[in-house]
């Protein structure tokens, strides 16, 4: 399934952003939905996981509480909800599918990527 994130911009500390990712078939509905994001000089690192029927859902400790995944079936598209956002979450946000089946963490249990959607958060 080939993906296409998008949502990125430049917004203030303490703003908004949603982020949605777009799959090019309906196989998307089969597989657990992840994003990632990679700072500049930093390796990319797990954001948040959500299940394929869209009832399990995980995130890393840092964005915890403040980004919300979610997914649409319907629409083939997944989303992430990004609130109270710090200039720390600046980086190029990625989203995956994969086989793997529940949450994963790991970038080895996605198979498909997203080109990447810059989100910047100025202070």
């Amino acid at each position: 399934v080939q993906l296409q994130a998008s949502g990125g911009g430049l917004v203030q500390a303490g703003g908004s952003l949603r982020l949605s990712c777009a799959a090019s078939d309906r196989t998307f509905i089969l597989y657990p939905m992840g994003w990632f994001r990679q700072a500049p000089g930093e390796d990319r690192e797990f954001v948040a996981t959500i299940n394929w029927k869209g009832g399990r859902t995980y995130y890393a400790d840092s964005v915890k509480g403040r980004f919300t995944i979610s997914r649409d079936n319907t629409k083939n598209t997944g989303y992430l909800q990004m609130n109270s956002l710090k200039p720390e979450d600046t980086a190029v946000y990625y989203c995956a599918a994969g086989p793997v089946p529940g949450v994963a963490v790991e970038e080895s249990s996605y198979d498909s990527w997203g080109q990447g959607t810059q989100v910047t958060v100025s202070s």
